[in-house]
């Protein structure tokens, strides 16, 4: 989704991105989105790094300005989804859920709080099993949960500064995220259980359908602040 998000951007005007990986085993796609990029007229660069290592998030922010001279949007994709029933979740699980989906969430936002140029925009990916009532997805949700009030917090403090921060919570997603955590049977409901889902080509949300609602918020849907919307076909809503 952060690759299409990247070629959407440039598509659009976006002269100069940023491109994020974890580890070796992304550099590949990350490399391929940069040479998209770059083909649709924008300058990139790929910074590699574990976001959970605080100094980590400083320096993809430092690259960025160092490169390109300063930061008007960050998107943060980054997510990892575990699904066990509150029994089988380990300290392990739990410290890690909380790293990858809190922790790195929390510093990527204050970075862009210190760091985006006025008027610039943050958008962070939750999910819309914060508005569902289910079992065994106690610690995914509950990892991305506090993500909600960082972004109420962030969008008082940084809008004096013209700096609007939103989250998007997409319904179950057609891609390996999804599929490795899931039975043939718990796949199957997921994809009618939205009351759009006979009108999506696997019944679930797709990444092409997600990718327009934020470059949208980041752009003219600046004015919207402070909330998270959810994007998932009617899956759930509060």
């Amino acid at each position: 989704m952060g690759g299409l998000i990247a070629r959407d951007l440039a598509a659009s005007g976006a002269k100069a991105i940023v491109v994020h990986y974890n580890s070796t085993s992304t550099e590949a796609a990350a490399q391929e989105t940069v040479a998209a990029v770059q083909t649709a007229g924008a300058q990139a660069i790929a910074v590699q790094g574990d976001l959970t290592e605080v100094k980590n998030v400083t320096a993809l922010f430092d690259a960025a300005i160092a490169a390109f001279g300063g930061v008007d949007i960050a998107i943060n994709t980054t997510g990892m989804v575990i699904k066990k029933p509150i029994i089988d979740v380990t300290e392990e699980d739990y410290d890690k859920m909380f790293a990858v989906n809190s922790k790195a969430a929390f510093f990527f936002m204050q970075e862009a709080g210190k760091k985006l140029n006025d008027g610039g925009k943050i958008c962070t990916i939750v999910s819309s099993l914060l508005a569902a009532y289910t079992d065994s997805y106690a610690i995914y949700p509950g990892s991305k949960a506090p993500i909600e009030h960082y972004t109420r917090a962030a969008s008082k403090e940084f809008g004096k500064r013209g700096i609007s921060v939103t989250a998007v919570g997409p319904g179950p997603m057609d891609t390996p995220f999804f599929y490795g955590q899931e039975s043939k049977e718990s796949a199957a409901y997921h994809s009618s259980a939205a009351a759009l889902s006979p009108f999506s080509k696997s019944g679930l949300t797709e990444i092409s359908d997600i990718a327009p609602l934020i470059k949208f918020l980041v752009t003219d849907g600046w004015w919207i602040t402070g909330q998270t919307i959810f994007a998932n076909g009617g899956y759930t809503t509060r």
